[in-house]
């Protein structure tokens, strides 16, 4: 058991610590502190002793030099069975502290202000805390170090169960405790320094030659891809954009697999300016629109496979209005819909609807443009997020028929959707809907072949898009059955000009792209 006789409080975060302080003076335990930490203590009556006092040596720099001091250190590091160790206190008047209170410069609230300066940054990287929260942990046998305000109610029933001392057990905890947080602490300030010195106006990203990925679990999951499978979401620490900003309005628990499906959504959704509507199936688009409503954006992708949208993620880029929740209410089950906001009145129809999650996510429209991450055994890969873009200059006409106006506003369209579908990806679309998608087969005429079946009839006039070049004619063969007018792909394969040739023999005009969109 480690008895608390001296302590040091110096906390960034103060809601708890009056309390706290309390109970160890109560104990007996003389209490060091230092600026704003000591004049909240002493305006509540807890006597303490400033930091600078303690050491005869004054904050200095503004207060970047507070505690870095030998009787700080010397206090916190000392082996207490160690007879040299204890000589040398003694020889240098150095006593010793038992327990450390700090939390630290709140440098993570601090980036997430809008419009911050990098010189306020600087200033909340925290030197001094961070410095007695290790020495301390350091020496855990013999001090406690609290990092955590949570924990004051557990150190205050210790303290009163064993009368003023603490079980090494406890000790231990503690200290492990102070690692995660100095740990996740470097680790968003290297983030957000790297990001900030090391930003690129062209865009291109830098891969740091050590990665250090700092996330603090949000929420435990229903299940993981699995139900016999436990999972949890976790927020990248320093961000203060993306799905991590979703709000449940209604419905139960989420799943793993219902935040991937809404992550495809919005990535989906986003891409678009007027009202789009997007309807997401195992991480594949199973039908798209964009209309000059919101309703009529929903209805056009309903329309494209209304088979596999059952039970499916609902994405929609504006505020939901209740014609457009009515539609979706009578549309049959699904999982999740998220979007900006809901009217009041949009709740209406969903009311009955327990199962049903309602999401709001702001800023849905917002494209971050990040790194993307892929878990392998032993390692992980890295990426930029796709995020290339074309129009209608980079089209390059291969054929001898060249796309009409409208076809090409088509292309566009199929081709926006395409990049968000699992390889081989075919899509067919008319205007700005699909009406057949081809997603995540072995062979590209095969992933043709089903999207002229999902489409049926809707396919007449078409155009398609393909993620990546046709090796052999066969794919165009089946475009020209299912009535196809024009397609979009990269080029670059050694069977193009036998590819040209048959769109050229079923008058299909065809442009490259120059860019690809594989998605695995």
């Amino acid at each position: 058991m480690n008895k608390v006789k001296r302590a040091l409080i110096s906390v960034s975060d103060k809601a708890g610590i009056v309390e706290f302080a309390r109970i160890l003076h109560g104990f007996g335990v003389e209490i060091l502190s230092t600026g704003g930490s000591a004049g909240v203590l002493r305006e509540n009556g807890i006597p303490v002793i400033e930091v600078s006092d303690y050491t005869n040596f004054p904050e200095m720099l503004d207060g970047r030099v507070k505690t870095l001091h030998p009787k700080i250190h010397g206090g916190l590091l000392a082996l207490r069975d160690n007879p040299e160790h204890m000589a040398k206190l003694k020889e240098h008047g150095i006593g010793l502290i038992d327990m450390v209170v700090v939390n630290l410069y709140p440098f993570e609230k601090t980036i997430q202000k809008p419009g911050v300066k990098i010189e306020e940054v600087i200033e909340n990287i925290d030197i001094g805390g961070p410095s007695m929260l290790r020495s301390a942990s350091k020496n855990s046998q013999s001090v406690a170090v609290i990092c955590n305000p949570k924990r004051y109610p557990q150190i205050i029933d210790e303290l009163k169960k064993n009368n003023g001392a603490l079980p090494d057990k406890l000790l231990r905890e503690l200290a492990v405790e102070v690692f995660a947080l100095t740990s996740h602490y470097d680790g968003v300030i290297n983030k957000y320094l790297t990001d900030y010195f090391q930003g690129k106006p062209d865009g291109k990203t830098d891969f740091p030659q050590d990665l250090t990925l700092n996330f603090t679990k949000i929420q435990e999951l229903r299940y993981g891809e699995n139900p016999h499978q436990k999972a949890a979401f976790y927020r990248e620490n320093g961000k203060a954009k993306g799905l991590i900003n979703l709000r449940q309005l209604q419905g139960k628990e989420l799943s793993f697999n219902n935040i991937l499906d809404l992550n495809a959504a919005v990535g989906i959704v986003q891409e678009f300016k007027s009202p789009a509507a997007v309807i997401v199936k195992h991480n594949n688009p199973c039908g798209a629109a964009q209309e000059k409503t919101l309703d009529k954006a929903f209805a056009d992708a309903l329309k494209c496979d209304p088979l596999s949208a059952f039970g499916g993620i609902i994405a929609l880029n504006r505020k939901v209005d209740l014609k457009t929740a009515g539609l979706i209410a009578k549309s049959g089950f699904m999982e999740c819909i998220i979007a900006p906001s809901f009217d009041k009145e949009a709740l209406e129809p969903f009311k009955n609807k327990k199962n049903l999650r309602l999401l709001e996510l702001p800023g849905l429209d917002e494209i971050i443009k990040e790194i993307e991450f892929k878990r392998v055994s032993g390692g992980m890969l890295a990426q930029d997020k796709d995020t290339g873009e074309i129009n209608i200059d980079n089209l390059k006409i291969v054929t001898r028929k060249k796309p009409s106006k409208k076809e090409l506003e088509s292309l566009l369209f199929a081709w926006k959707i395409v990049k968000h579908v699992k390889s081989n990806a075919i899509v067919l679309a008319v205007n700005t809907r699909t009406v057949g998608i081809g997603p995540g087969q072995t062979s590209r005429v095969e992933s043709v072949m089903i999207a002229k079946r999902k489409s049926g009839k809707l396919s007449k006039n078409s155009v398609l898009a393909s993620d990546a070049f046709f090796p052999k004619a066969d794919s165009i063969s089946q475009a020209a059955k299912a009535g196809v007018k024009a397609i979009i792909q990269p080029g670059g394969s050694i069977s193009d000009e036998e590819v040209i040739k048959a769109c050229d023999k079923h008058k299909i005009s065809m442009v490259f792209t120059g860019l690809r969109h594989f998605r695995h």
